[in-house]
């Protein structure tokens, strides 16, 4: 079985920092691209970035470009989200989904992720 598990959400402040983490079970994580995305209440889930399972590839919303990375161990079987510059409106419930095995690349589109987590929460206060 499946399963996409993140977690390191929490409430900050506005210009503090925060890594969100995800791992996976049941899947060959060198081969799956990863990505992360967002739904802050009463929005649609927006996408925020992505990395390849080569790890060669990577994007970014643009309203993260510039204070998310996005990086990836594939002998831990994780995937990280690192957060600079946290603003109120980076709150939302942040998902991690992982892909088919072997996508080429990775896509901010979630049609191209097959497997997702429950979500974990991240809080921004000004």
């Amino acid at each position: 079985q499946v399963q996409v598990v993140e977690s390191g959400g929490a409430s900050v402040k506005a210009g503090e920092p925060l890594t969100l983490s995800c791992t996976t079970f049941g899947l060959t994580f060198e081969q799956t691209s990863m990505a992360w995305f967002r739904q802050a209440p009463g929005k649609r889930r927006e996408s925020v970035s992505c990395i390849s399972w080569t790890e060669v590839t990577t994007f970014y919303a643009d309203s993260v470009k510039g204070r998310f990375t996005v990086s990836r161990d594939n002998a831990k079987n994780m995937v990280y989200l690192q957060m600079n510059n946290l603003k109120p409106e980076d709150t939302a419930v942040y998902y991690c989904a992982a892909s088919p095995p072997a996508m080429r690349g990775c896509t901010l589109h979630p049609s191209g992720y097959k497997y997702w987590g429950q979500g974990t929460q991240v809080t921004v206060s000004s």
